[in-house]
């Protein structure tokens, strides 16, 4: 694959982590239209027990050989893949996919503010914050306090994702660490599910559009992503992530008819910015692949993809 100008990009890889952004949003896109049927959360069991059948197929993963150590790791990130899920999901059944997703980024965004420790990062949460305001304030019309909150606090997952993913990844070979958590994940949400939606979950047509949703937010993402990591530099590869907002935002505008006013788009813009300059001080301060949204929550970002491990697809 010819790269675009002398020592750019490869097109090819980067087509690839845009058409991942892609199919995790239009799937949460799709989830929300799903809700009326089952909840935010029958939405959410279905979508983790789904997506954790098709992972223990194709991967196959091994339950004996592992530490107590390795369990706990992959049982605590299995459970904060589950509140993250379940957060979100109530946050998008509450406020417009854009604002939730930018409110989310937040998590991350933070992170890797903290971890990079650079008087320079102050810039950057304070545009994140700006962001912020227009979002409380002039943007998104009577933006629902709770579903903000929702948003936040699965950004605070988030977070914890990009931890538990990275270190899930360094001890398990593949995707078996992500298999095995989503699966954990599962276990967790399906009692809830269950409560909220009974027997409404096992409507042939509702187990359609939420194979679907598993497919498109966590199956095919990890995939695409997973081929892109092995010729994308994983700096650029974070800083593609950063576009995840806009993307919300289209597949909001498109399959939601949640529309955007120009205070809205600058909004997440603000965001996306802070998102972006975070990961480029990091790299620039750290060396390149080693920046953390680089690498954690869908494949850390949700992206310990490129460790061998726990790749991005816990989030939807």
């Amino acid at each position: 694959m010819p790269d675009a100008g002398g020592g750019g990009l490869a097109v090819g890889p980067v087509a690839l982590v845009v058409a991942g952004g892609l199919s995790v949003q239009f799937g949460a896109a799709i989830a929300v239209l799903l809700m009326p049927r089952t909840g935010a959360l029958g939405v959410v069991s279905l979508r983790l027990a789904l997506a954790a059948a098709v992972l223990l197929v194709v991967c196959r993963p091994a339950v004996r050989g592992h530490s107590r150590a390795d369990w706990g790791t992959v049982i605590a990130f299995g459970a904060v893949m589950a509140a993250m899920n379940a957060l979100f999901y109530q946050a998008a059944d509450r406020i417009p996919l854009g604002a939730a997703v930018t409110l989310e980024v937040l998590g991350p965004l933070a992170l890797s503010v903290f971890v990079s420790r650079r008087l320079v990062n102050v810039l950057w949460a304070g545009l994140a914050l700006g962001g912020v305001l227009l979002l409380s304030g002039g943007g998104f019309d009577r933006l629902d306090p709770i579903g903000a909150a929702f948003a936040v606090l699965a950004g605070a997952m988030w977070a914890a994702y990009i931890v538990f993913s990275a270190r899930t990844g360094r001890r398990f070979p593949q995707a078996d660490g992500l298999a095995l958590a989503m699966t954990v994940a599962a276990l967790l949400a399906l009692p809830m599910g269950v409560v909220e939606s009974g027997s409404k979950l096992l409507v042939p047509s509702t187990l359609g559009l939420a194979l679907a949703v598993a497919v498109m937010s966590s199956v095919l993402p990890y995939t695409l992503e997973l081929l892109a990591l092995r010729r994308l530099p994983a700096p650029t590869f974070a800083v593609l992530m950063s576009l995840e907002p806009a993307i919300a935002a289209t597949a909001g505008f498109l399959l939601l008819s949640q529309a955007l006013s120009a205070t809205d788009a600058l909004a997440i813009a603000l965001v996306i910015a802070a998102s972006m300059g975070a990961v480029r001080t990091q790299v620039g301060g750290k060396g390149a692949g080693k920046g953390v949204r680089g690498g954690g929550k869908r494949a850390q970002r949700e992206r310990s993809a490129r460790g061998g491990g726990s790749g991005g697809s816990g989030r939807g």
